[in-house]
């Protein structure tokens, strides 16, 4: 197939962009804005490979993703492109709206123009799979089910509540103008390549450096964590196995406390490169909780596993010596990203928070 994959240079969009070239025939028209979280680095070898293509444009532009969709001829569409740090969201809510809302009705409307002008085969076979995150179901008390297919929706924060709206809007094109759209969430990402404001990297990066490592309230808030390679491997899964109309929990059964997830990256920092003054888990602190901080979510995913005989290859240890390593052996690039100002932050004082 030839798909058109949004923010494929993105954390999430540059493991499904090399998934596809590692372990399809597929093609990637990868459509990304490039704004300060992307990174052409990430594709690796897809940057010249011949069944990659980028093509830098804002999914907020109708007149370019006319244009893209006419010149390309997608068979579908893999939605990725989202603002989605939470704090980022609390600070500035605007462009969260814009991209995440604005940007997915204009690329739905884009996408129902053109399916419109294919042959019936083309048309029954076109999907627009819109990728989405287990945060639009609000928190979990520590007795409460994990989240599914079937929970209803309460999103929290600005970044929540903006993915849940583009999921509405996708369902409705469904039921409305009979697009072939599949959703799905997911728990928490991590793995190569993710942007050092996001926790994992954040903390990892800062106990290298001996600086800070702030945790949010009492760090008791729980996650459920897949390897981003694992969440690539099973959106491709979906796009090529999925029903339209149909949502899949997509998660690897690897909660964690935000505490436990630091003390785990301390550790393993201690033990590959240990600090002549002593064990890294001196540098947690505890800084004030932020607004709207959500406890816990985890995500229940044997409907999709069944669904699409599918499984998470890695636990949460194993994926963390994989992106520990990764790290460790790529330093210019997270070096540079740090050593940058943008939007007036400097990364190593951003309070840290849970990633999308």
């Amino acid at each position: 197939m030839k798909l058109l994959v949004t923010g494929g240079c993105g954390f999430i969009g540059s493991a499904v962009v090399r998934h596809l070239v590692r372990h399809s025939d597929h093609v990637s028209i990868n459509v990304d804005k490039l704004t300060y979280a992307a990174s052409e680095e990430a594709l690796e070898e897809a940057r010249s490979h011949h069944r990659h293509m980028l093509v830098q444009a804002d999914i907020g532009d109708a007149a370019a993703m006319r244009q893209i969709f006419a010149n390309y001829q997608p068979d579908a569409v893999m939605h990725l492109a989202a603002e989605s740090h939470v704090d980022r969201s609390i600070d500035g809510p605007a462009a969260f709206m814009t991209t995440n809302i604005i940007g997915t009705f204009t690329l739905l409307e884009e996408a129902r123009r053109y399916c419109a002008t294919l042959s019936p085969t083309r048309r029954a076979a076109f999907r627009f799979h819109h990728i989405s995150t287990d945060e639009v179901f609000g928190a979990l008390g520590v007795a409460d089910t994990p989240f599914d297919e079937t929970t209803r929706y309460d999103p929290r924060s600005p970044y929540a509540a903006s993915k849940a709206s583009s999921d509405h809007l996708v369902r409705a094109w469904f039921h409305t103008y009979g697009l072939p759209v599949i959703v799905s969430n997911t728990s928490n990402n991590y793995g190569p390549w993710q942007f050092p404001e996001k926790l994992i990297p954040l903390v990892l990066l800062n106990a290298l450096e001996g600086k800070a490592v702030p945790v949010y309230g009492d760090g008791s808030n729980r996650r459920d964590w897949i390897f981003v390679e694992d969440h690539a491997a099973a959106l491709v899964r979906v796009l090529e196995q999925g029903e339209p109309g149909a949502t899949y929990a997509i998660g690897a059964r690897q909660p964690r406390s935000n505490l436990d997830v630091v003390r785990a990256i301390c550790a393993e920092l201690d033990r590959r490169q240990p600090d002549p003054t002593g064990p890294r888990e001196r540098l947690i602190h505890f800084v004030t909780d932020r607004p709207g901080h959500d406890f816990r979510y985890e995500i229940d995913p044997s409907r999709t596993e069944a669904a699409l005989s599918w499984t998470a290859p890695h636990d949460f240890e194993t994926g963390l010596v994989r992106t520990v390593d990764w790290y460790l052996a790529n330093r210019q690039w997270w070096q540079t990203i740090r050593n940058r100002r943008y939007a007036g932050e400097r990364l190593g004082n951003i309070p840290l928070g849970t990633a999308a």
